[in-house]
């Protein structure tokens, strides 16, 4: 394996380097704040927890034997028992105090135990050479008895007692310094390792800066500037690769391959520029073409079908005349011929305001304005009742207000619900539902019957222009009106198609945008459901 040296490191593998030395240093520092932080702790509970309470204890030792020793002198003086209270409350409370300093040492504070055992012996032999016979030559002689006694003797003993309490204090003073002294030893050494680690991290950074600004700055800074001359248009010239870290000189060498490949497919882009060109302005004239044809061929059909009502309406009078005056008065086929006549300039009529209708969508325009469709289709049931017929049923329910021309919304209602009536089934009672669901930015309104339907293979072709799915003979109709119904969604910016997935009748659904500035979260701008059954 290739042992690669410091120069041919990556940013990556410097800074990691860099990272893990820091990291290494700062954690044995770590390690070392923690031992000398635990010291210091120890050492702190030596001044706090052990010395300053056995000082303490001293002192209140010291009182507890001059309280006995006042209470023995009180005693010879008066005789009487209360006056003794002081030397059994100084006694008990002598015990409790050395017991509290024993419960405070450690093995290796030996002067302090050496000590407290010499004041333990000194305060017995106080107690059995002093007190405790002053206090049976009162009990058996009285108390000018056990003054004398007082008197004759003296206070070596006591003394004694005292001054083995001083030296014990003493100990307990030292072992305090000593405390005190390593534990503000033991402060300034973890000062020291605080600022050697805030020296390290600041040298860390300061060499991580230098770092980035010769390896990566810098480099970036005179890679930048080549890169903004290739994309002011010099695409010829050479990208040389900066100093810096080796990530740097490969992404050079890398930008540098891109432009060469920018460069050799540039000519190309340049040269198909001008043919993409010349086919747009095509594309665009053909578009205008065909804009100005459709409009022209719209124009056609309204003029045609609006000029054509004049001559036919005379041809289907004439007919309608010569049928009514000459009927019977010439042979059967004769009359059969004017039959023939009447309806074809009958249904030519039709023809022609149907088509005439069809081309006026979107032509002949009043403005949008928002329309309740509940209220459309409460017109469009009154329109078509006596179309109905008996028994027939039209439901509708949460239908929104939409923004639309109400007379297209009215005459799509009409063809869809009167393509329902026109379709029964025979013997059955129609039944047609009309809901609407919200469907994002659109409503999804459904129209659907109980009638003969429509085969799956003429979804798309009920919707074309003059089909007919049945003989003219069996259902009445030009078979446009499925196909204005197309013209007004397609106009008011929705969607129609059929539903060919339900087991009877027929089932077609179309959308109409939301109204503008309606509530997102609110499924319906309907007014309360609305049913009306139509009865024949």
């Amino acid at each position: 394996m290739k042992v690669l040296s410091v120069s041919e490191w990556t940013l990556r593998q410097r800074i990691v380097a860099l990272c893990v030395a820091v990291g290494v240093v700062l954690t044995a520092l770590g390690v070392f704040a923690a031992i000398t932080a635990a010291a210091n702790n120890r050492q702190l509970d030596d001044v706090l927890d052990r010395a300053t309470p056995m000082r303490a204890a001293g002192e209140t030792l010291n009182t507890a034997l001059v309280n006995q020793e006042t209470g023995v002198r009180g005693y010879a003086i008066t005789g009487e028992d209360r006056n003794l209270e002081p030397y059994r409350t100084g006694l008990a409370e002598e015990n409790r105090q050395i017991a509290q300093i024993k419960s405070l040492l450690r093995p290796e504070d030996q002067d302090i135990r050496a000590a407290l055992e010499v004041v333990q012996a000194r305060a017995e032999v106080w107690r059995t050479g002093v007190a405790e016979p002053v206090l049976e030559t009162v009990r058996t002689q009285g108390t000018a008895a056990a003054q004398e006694r007082i008197e004759a003797g003296d206070t070596n003993e006591f003394d004694a007692v005292r001054q083995a309490i001083g030296v014990m204090q003493t100990h307990i003073g030292v072992l305090r310094a000593k405390s005190a002294d390593a534990a503000r030893s033991s402060s300034q050494t973890m000062v020291a390792i605080e600022i050697a680690a805030a020296a390290i991290i600041v040298l860390a950074g300061a060499a991580l800066l230098f770092l980035m600004d010769r390896l990566v700055s810098r480099p970036i800074v005179d890679l930048a500037a080549q890169v903004r001359e290739v994309a002011a248009g010099d695409y010829e010239r050479h990208i040389v690769s900066p100093q810096g870290s080796p990530d740097l000189v490969a992404l050079a060498a890398d930008v540098d391959r891109m432009r060469q490949q920018i460069a050799s497919e540039l000519t190309e882009v340049r040269a198909a520029r001008g043919q993409v060109e010349w086919v747009n302005q095509q594309l665009q004239s053909q578009a205008e073409e065909l804009t100005r044809s459709n409009r022209d061929l719209e124009q056609f059909a309204y003029v045609a079908s609006h000029d054509l009502q004049e001559p036919l309406r005379k041809v289907a009078s004439f007919c309608q005349l010569l049928q009514r005056r000459y009927s019977g008065q010439l042979d059967e086929r004769a009359d059969q011929y004017i039959g023939f006549a009447v309806d074809g300039a009958q249904r030519m009529q039709r023809l022609i305001n149907d088509l005439l209708a069809f081309s006026r969508i979107g032509r002949l325009t009043s403005g949008f304005s928002d329309v309740d469709l509940n209220k459309v289709l409460t017109d469009v049931k009154s329109q078509l009742e006596p179309r109905a017929g008996e028994g027939a049923e039209i439901t509708w329910s949460g239908l929104p207000t939409v923004e639309g021309e109400e007379p297209l919304l009215t005459t799509l209602f009409v063809n869809l619900i009167g393509n329902s009536l026109k379709f029964r089934r025979p013997d059955v009672p129609p039944v047609i539902t009309v809901t609407a669901e919200r469907d994002g930015k659109e409503w999804r309104i459904n129209v659907r019957d109980n009638g003969i339907g429509i085969e799956a293979e003429f979804a798309d072709k009920v919707f074309v222009i003059f089909q007919r799915l049945h003989a003219r003979d069996a259902y009445e109709g030009t078979g446009i009106g499925l196909a204005i119904v197309k013209k007004i969604v397609e106009y008011h910016g929705g969607r129609v198609w059929l539903d060919v997935d339900v087991p009877e009748g027929a089932s077609i659904n179309f959308t109409l945008p939301v109204l503008p500035g309606s509530d997102d979260s609110d499924g319906s701008e309907a007014e309360e459901s609305v049913e009306e059954v139509v009865q024949a």
